[in-house]
């Protein structure tokens, strides 16, 4: 109810103006949430509740491609810490499953054992990174500052930074000196220990939704490992950069987690194969994002290249209110000092929408100042600097 209020009230806001003519804001009224290209994820769940199977999902929104069993036994090396200057590791205290065993190394050091109910604290320096721990043991408390450190456990560690705190349960993690900045990597089995900690979607999903989206991040996962990326030591990044891993977080929800980790094993063809998305003999590149203005969009339309299997299918779930309440219908106010600065204009006297695919969603963004000069912005560029949810929207008070 609060939300439908708001959305009153954004409707009824007057296009307040200067005395010069410039707006105070302008208002946007669109619907989706995402690039649109691949797998809607709120469709994903309105067909599984129409009764279709993971693999008819992915076949609808990916239209000519093939879920099949593939080797997945794997190691993946994920980023959770990008460029921290510290990183602090305790036996976690909200888990159900304790800490039973910790260790940790400094370069080719054999690992020594640690209290569990120490800290270790690793700090960036100039000589490398340094370990402050209150373990009692007299060999760890002195050693050098080293380049890499090697921590292994059992049980469930929580690791806390200037990005966030994640609960992890699985791997070996290793710090490692890149430039002046540490980047913290947790090195785990891809087919079940790393899906198990992905959340690209709800787990209250149907199983056919979530076990498309397991299918979907297995695919993904695939075409990452094998290549160690130097500026992050890792193969994949936990977040926006790649998919969202939030470690234990995401099989330790309350009900709903159990869920969750049911869709990877219902994946798993074997304890070394899970279900992936191929295309004529080899993985796709796939992509899935939360819900659309109506129709997904070509991937040419939204990044210039064009794959045979990324094409504009209907999304009618998405714009289903019961299904997707917030995002549906969405409006958004703009600000005239944030607009200007984002098109690197004194201000701001008019917006346009230049351009359109065939799904209706906007391409460019021409604006235009008070003394005639003039700023295009892409589509995507619009979005992330204005945080507007997708590109299907119309600017509803604009010259």
């Amino acid at each position: 109810m609060k939300r439908v209020f708001l959305a009153l009230i954004l409707i009824l806001i007057p296009n307040t103006a200067h005395a010069d003519g410039i707006p105070d804001h302008f208002i946007l009224s669109g619907s989706g949430f995402g690039h649109g290209v691949g797998l809607s994820q709120v469709g994903a769940q309105g067909q599984a509740m129409e009764g279709k199977s993971a693999t008819q999902i992915l076949n609808y929104y990916f239209p000519g491609t093939q879920v099949v069993p593939v080797a997945d036994n794997t190691n993946i090396r994920v980023n959770i810490a990008h460029q921290v200057s510290s990183a602090l590791f305790v036996a976690s205290k909200a888990a159900s499953i304790p800490t039973t065993a910790l260790s940790v190394s400094a370069g080719d050091m054999a690992a020594a054992p640690v209290s569990l109910t120490s800290s270790l604290r690793f700090l960036a320096s100039a000589k490398g990174i340094s370990l402050s721990t209150t373990a009692p043991n007299a060999a760890i408390q002195n050693l050098p500052a080293s380049p890499l450190w090697t921590i292994t456990f059992s049980g469930v560690l929580t690791i806390n930074t200037t990005q966030g705190i994640m609960n992890l349960r699985y791997g070996s993690i290793q710090l490692r000196l890149v430039g002046a900045k540490i980047e913290v990597t947790d090195t785990m089995n891809l087919h079940n220990e790393y899906l198990y900690g992905i959340s690209e979607i709800p787990s209250r999903y149907l199983q056919a939704a979530l076990q498309a989206q397991v299918i979907a991040s297995r695919t993904y996962a695939l075409s990452k490992v094998g290549v160690i990326k130097k500026e992050c030591d890792c193969n994949i990044y936990h977040g926006i950069y790649d998919q969202n891993y939030i470690g234990y977080a995401k099989e330790s929800e309350k009900t709903v987690g159990a869920y969750w980790k049911a869709a990877v094993d219902a994946t798993s063809t074997d304890s070394r194969n899970g279900l992936a998305i191929y295309y004529q003999g080899k993985p796709i590149s796939v992509y899935f994002f939360a819900s659309s203005g109506g129709t997904t969009q070509k991937s040419s339309d939204v990044w210039g290249s064009s794959q045979p299997y990324l094409v504009s299918v209907p999304d009618p779930w998405s714009l289903d209110i019961f299904l997707n309440p917030y995002y549906s219908h969405w409006q958004r106010v703009l600000i005239q000092k944030d607009v200007a600065a984002t098109f690197k204009l004194p201000d701001v006297l008019s917006l346009k929408i230049v351009g359109r695919t065939a799904t209706n969603s906007a391409l460019k963004i021409d604006a235009t100042s008070s003394s005639g000069k003039t700023s295009e912005l892409s589509v995507g560029d619009f979005k992330v600097k204005l945080k507007i949810p997708s590109s299907w929207f119309e600017i509803l008070n604009s010259n």
